[in-house]
């Protein structure tokens, strides 16, 4: 049994509209909870604040201005938690809300009140629903993107393994939206200069992360002894392969796994 950080991206989650993708939705909590009852520990790192408050306060488009921003987030979170609680406990799950900044890793007795929460959390049998405070964070305080908090997630609790899921299948030699010839990279055992090189721009536009984020957030796993799988969130189904460790997208191994399987 393992201990799964999985983080979903605002394109998994939403429509281009910021409108809720409920089908996709209900398919992930569904899937997490039967992980769950399998005996995994679960926490799950979820965006989409903004993008859903973009779309109940039907803007046009995501905001520019932080005010703009940090008020859709405040929208947005309620309803993003609405829904993961109502789906959740569907299945008999509970699920608790933990929203963070930078300062939250950065500062030593932070750091040690997040790790002591989910500890007792997980012990409690208590989903975790992770999300960066957006409404108070800034450039100055915050972690910037999801990909990076759930990599510092996934090294404070120790976890075995990181799924990010996004818009894309893994990393590609090239953009495969620019490249058609761009082939999809199954294992990275090392995560080399030329890796590093291949990352791109943000991907959608409501969206904050992008290749870039993901290679620092597997940076950041790898040498903590946390394997991380970056995949197509389309699917949530695909989890169960990922987790018996098929080849689906690009996994990264740690320094631990690459050890312990020669």
């Amino acid at each position: 049994m393992m201990r799964i950080v999985i983080k979903v991206g605002t394109s998994t989650l939403a429509y281009a509209s910021g409108r809720l993708n409920i089908r996709r939705v209900e398919a992930l909590c569904k899937v997490l909870s039967d992980l769950k009852n399998s005996g995994h520990e679960i926490i799950l790192v979820s965006s989409g604040a903004i993008a859903m408050g973009t779309g109940k306060l039907n803007l046009r488009e995501k905001p520019a201005d932080i005010p703009t921003k940090q008020a859709a987030a405040a929208v947005g979170q309620c309803e993003l938690m609405y829904v993961y609680d109502k789906l959740f406990s569907d299945y008999n799950h509970t699920v608790a809300q933990l929203l963070m900044t930078g300062d939250d890793f950065h500062s030593e007795e932070r750091h040690r009140n997040f790790n002591n929460t989910m500890t007792r959390l997980l012990e409690m049998d208590v989903l975790p629903v992770i999300n960066e405070n957006d409404t108070v964070a800034t450039e100055e305080c915050g972690v910037g993107d999801n990909d990076t908090l759930s990599a510092l997630v996934a090294v404070s609790v120790k976890a075995d393994l990181l799924v990010l899921l996004s818009d894309i299948e893994g990393l590609y030699t090239a953009d495969p939206r620019c490249d058609p010839a761009a082939e999809l990279i199954a294992e990275v055992r090392e995560l080399t200069p030329e890796i590093m090189r291949l990352a791109g721009d943000a991907g959608t536009t409501l969206g904050t992360g992008g290749m870039k984020t993901k290679l620092q957030a597997a940076k950041l796993c790898v040498n903590a002894g946390c394997d991380m799988v970056i995949s197509n969130g389309e699917n949530p189904e695909r989890l169960y392969d990922i987790i018996e460790g098929k080849c689906e997208g690009t996994r990264f191994y740690s320094n631990n796994s690459i050890i312990h399987n020669g």
